[in-house]
């Protein structure tokens, strides 16, 4: 196939670019950061750099969008016909192509919320909390729908598997350029500020594109933890009150600010990160430590300038808002703790009282920071009690307006981060328990490994005692296979502390993660209740109770449908039973970013639970790239915190549960059927001699282990000879980097032809929400997955009867999901089809280059066992570029 003149390829380009059918504010910031880069490749030293992008970019738009095997194999000759230094240029100029691309969409998303304000969505499901409570109320009455709204929580889990694949460097980057071109939007178009603008978004591009992308040495586990700092600096922190007050005003209108509030703080946040070490041996007792200290850091740090800028802000005089007598007895014994600072602030602030108050509130969480005893905050209830007491004297004295503005926002803030900013969580796997109490229990010399866990539960107890009881005490026991699992948590702590010492409090939570573990909960879970232990624990937290469900392992386990279908039965039982036993149950769902791992949007699959499972209380791990995309950006965290707890506050609506009981029952039969065929397919290929190293053969799964993403181990032992021996994150991360997902959907076109009735499919898809949330999940799937770029991944590989039963599934899954939803692939969703559409053919430009590198790497590795070092970095560089144009990961 002959290559484009000049004048049609310019001419292909206008006219994808046209068909993408983009906002024209949207279409005109792609164009200018384009250009930009544009003009970056062109300056940049390397001669004919930008020629050849631009070759390659037309190639694999041709190939996209005439779909011959002719324009496909130019484009893949393009790429094979780089020098391997050209190749890398390239691959990294996709790279930031992409980077450039999702901060526009991002920047599109704030630019939609910032105008449509408080305006609830047409979709006609409830999507803010304003009107989820306004749909509760009229089922309930209104009594019964506030007591609902102020038991509400919402529990992100934030977890160090950063599939998050570029650097901090790079993230803070797009940061930069987000701000310019919000600059560039309010400045007059051609005016000096716009070039100006200009100007220093070209010099911020030309800084991403000399940035080395690839992380030399993986990051510890104390660098996981100072990454993740940097979504409360910079959003969660200001963002959640924002939220609070934002859902306050809508309810109370005219008389919001001046009135106590109605909205109690509903988001709590957790943290694995310095915690997890769950078959990460870099995470020890002493790095959770030092994460407790950093979060403490970090939120003390703001506290004591929020304080002191309310403080400020407070200049009522005493003649015109008299302080209470409760607010002079607290200035009394502050400045008895403080008084050369009480005096200085009396001279700058005379009549004054509130803002003295303040002001010295703040050094005395400046002293809890920096750990002087003679000032310091023993916990953060005692820090509410006094701003309370301020709160108060303004009411008394006519000041609401000063009580319930700027001052409610601090005290939200410690009422939802109190001192410890994240709940640190504990991980760690059953048979290691198992195995450390086996020789605590015989008696002798104890191993590196026992002493080890010893530790972690007394750094448990130090953390506790420093930063409050909250601020650690879950632990999670990972591959939950009995009742004894759980009660081994509490043996052990009792071995390590000491005599009289304090055991520290904890609640332990039950992590079942296989397909056999879930259909086992719940006759552990009855099992467990009884033990003194947690009877006692049971009894202090008013029967409450956490239980964790894993979605990676059950999927690697028994494939994504059976997986969803055994998720959906356990979270029934164990409702059932929770509510039996009168129990405050939470389930904590343990979903990734990927399809593969239970990723997808959270409010649908919220909506979609079963009955009483969610019950007000929904709690989560965000992972990886999800982190930063839900809670990046401030604007974009508020709304998808104000989305989730409107599911969360719906889903426990009469209506709702009424839905999804009734759907359950009526579509028993066809998850039935899909959950025996999908497993059966599934098994067929998992199952299939010599599976695991084809696996590793025809996807990058083994060069990943290479890329510097997360302290993490890849997989458990030294090499892949079965799935048991890989992580959960490589299985979805190699299946996507080759263009094909399948941890996301396999098996479930065989479940579809298995039922056969497509009526029937269309009548569950419309009266089902957990068959729709699955179809429509599995079509963005399959909608970033590629058939011709996937079968020469596949082509790595001497297995053609695994091949082609890869793609017999692939062909046969995407038939009846089109089938089914009556349309195209995400059809009915035009934004994310736009947003596939957009991207796929520069992300087939890099999975060509990835292509040539594997290729390269597999062809070595048969001739010598020294690595290509050129190749490796050129596959690197294409998996981070993939990853970035996909957006899921792992």
């Amino acid at each position: 196939m002959r290559e484009l003149t000049p004048t049609e390829a310019i001419d292909l380009v206008g006219r994808f670019e046209a068909g993408q059918e983009l906002p024209e504010q949207m279409r005109a910031d792609v164009r200018l950061l384009g250009s930009l880069l544009g003009r970056v490749l062109q300056e940049s030293g390397s001669p004919g750099l930008y020629d050849d992008v631009e070759r390659l970019r037309t190639a694999t738009i041709q190939a996209y969008t005439d779909e011959t095997p002719e324009a496909f194999e130019r484009a893949a000759a393009i790429a094979d016909g780089f020098s391997i230094e050209r190749a890398d240029e390239v691959a990294r100029a996709f790279t930031a192509y992409f980077h450039l691309v999702n901060l526009v969409e991002e920047h599109q998303r704030v630019r939609i919320l910032r105008e449509r304000g408080d305006r609830p969505s047409r979709s006609g499901t409830p999507d803010t909390i304003a009107t989820a409570f306004e749909r509760l109320s009229e089922e309930v009455g209104a009594d019964t729908a506030l007591a609902r709204l102020q038991a509400l929580r919402f529990h992100p889990v934030f977890t160090a598997h950063p599939t998050e694949a570029r650097r901090r460097a790079i993230s803070t980057s797009i940061r930069r350029l987000s701000e310019l071109l919000s600059e560039h939007d309010a400045a007059a178009e051609g005016g000096t500020e716009s070039r100006r603008a200009e100007r220093r978004m070209l010099e911020e591009i030309d800084t991403l594109w000399r940035t080395a992308p690839l992380r030399r040495e993986k990051p510890s586990p104390v660098d996981e933890v100072r990454s993740v700092m940097s979504v409360f600096d910079e959003t969660l922190y200001t963002a959640v009150p924002r939220v609070y007050r934002r859902i306050d005003d809508i309810l109370q209108g005219e008389n919001a600010g001046s009135r106590a509030p109605i909205v109690k703080p509903f988001v709590r946040v957790g943290s694995w990160v310095g915690g997890d070490r769950d078959g990460n041996p870099f995470v020890t007792a002493s790095v959770t430590r030092k994460a407790a200290a950093i979060a403490s850091e970090h939120v003390l740090l703001g506290l004591e300038r929020t304080t002191q800028r309310v403080g400020r802000g407070l200049t009522l005089d005493a003649e015109t808002t008299p302080p209470s007598d409760a607010l002079v007895a607290l200035w009394h014994r502050l400045r008895a703790a403080d008084e050369d600072a009480a005096k200085e602030i009396a001279e700058r602030s005379p009549d004054e009282p509130h803002r003295r108050i303040m002001l010295l509130l703040a050094r005395k969480i400046a002293a809890t920071r920096t750990r002087n005893a003679d000032l310091a905050y023993r916990d953060p209830e005692h820090l509410l009690a006094d701003l309370r007491v301020v709160q108060d004297s303004l009411v008394a004295a006519g000041a609401a307006r000063q009580a319930y503005g700027a001052l409610q926002r601090l005290v939200w803030q410690v009422e939802t981060y109190g001192f410890h900013l994240t709940e640190l969580e504990v991980r760690q796997h059953s048979a290691v328990h198992r195995k450390v109490l086996d020789e605590l229990r015989a008696g002798g010399e104890r191993s590196e490994q026992t002493d080890e866990v010893l530790e972690v539960f007394r750094s448990i107890a130090y953390v506790q005692e420093r930063f409050g009881p909250r601020a650690a005490g879950r632990y999670i026991v990972s591959f939950t296979q009995s009742a004894e699992d759980l009660a081994n948590v509490h043996e052990l702590a009792s071995y390590a502390m000491g005599p009289g010492e304090a055991l520290p409090v904890l609640d332990v939570i039950p992590l079942f993660e296989t397909f056999a573990d879930l259909q086992a909960a719940p006759g552990i879970l009855a099992e467990i209740v009884t033990h003194p232990s947690f009877v006692s624990r049971l009894d202090a937290t008013g029967r409450r109770l956490e239980v964790m469900l894993g979605y990676s392992d059950s999927s690697k386990d028994v494939g994504p449908v059976a997986a969803n279908l055994a998720l959906y039965e356990a979270q029934a039982k164990i409702s059932t039973w929770a509510e039996a036993e009168g129990i405050e149950l939470t389930l904590f769902h343990g979903r990734g970013g990927a399809l593969g791992r239970g990723g997808g949007p959270a409010n649908s699959a919220i909506l979609a639970q079963p009955p009483h499972s969610v019950d007000g209380r929904f709690k989560l791990t965000e992972q990886g790239e999800v982190i930063f995309a839900r809670y990046g950006d401030p604007d974009i965290a508020m709304r998808h915190i104000d989305q989730v707890a409107a599911a969360v506050l719906t889903a426990s609506s009469p209506s709702i549960e009424r839905r999804n009981r009734g759907a359950a029952e009526a579509f028993a039969d066809v998850a039935k059927t899909m959950d025996v065929a999908s497993r059966e397919r599934f098994f067929a290929l998992v199952k299939a001699p010599g599976f695991a190293p084809w696996f590793a053969t025809v996807t990058p799964m083994e060069e990943l282990g290479h890329l510097a993403l997360g302290s993490r181990p890849a997989r458990r032992g030294l090499s892949v000879e079965s799935l048991e021996d890989l992580r959960a994150i490589p299985w979805v991360f190699s299946w996507t980097q080759a263009r094909i997902n399948l941890a996301g959907w396999f098996g479930l076109g065989t479940a579809l032809d298995a039922v056969g009735d497509q009526q029937r499919l269309r009548d569950a898809y419309e009266q089902w929400p957990l068959f729709r949330t699955m179809i429509d999940n599995v079509a963005m799937s399959l909608a970033k997955a590629d058939e011709r770029i996937a079968r020469r991944y596949l082509a790595l590989g001497d297995r053609d009867d695994l091949a082609q039963l890869v793609m017999d599934e692939m062909l046969l899954t995407r038939s009846w999901v089109e089938r089914i939803t009556g349309g195209g692939l995400l059809g009915n969703k035009p934004v994310l089809q736009r947003a596939v559409k957009m991207r796929s053919p520069y992300v087939d430009a890099l999975s060509l280059l990835q292509l040539r590198a594997l290729r390269a790497l597999r062809d070595a590795s048969t001739e010598s066992e020294t690595p290509d070092a050129e190749h490796q970095r050129l596959l690197l560089l294409s998996v981070s570029g993939v990853a970035a144009g996909l957006q899921n990961t792992g």
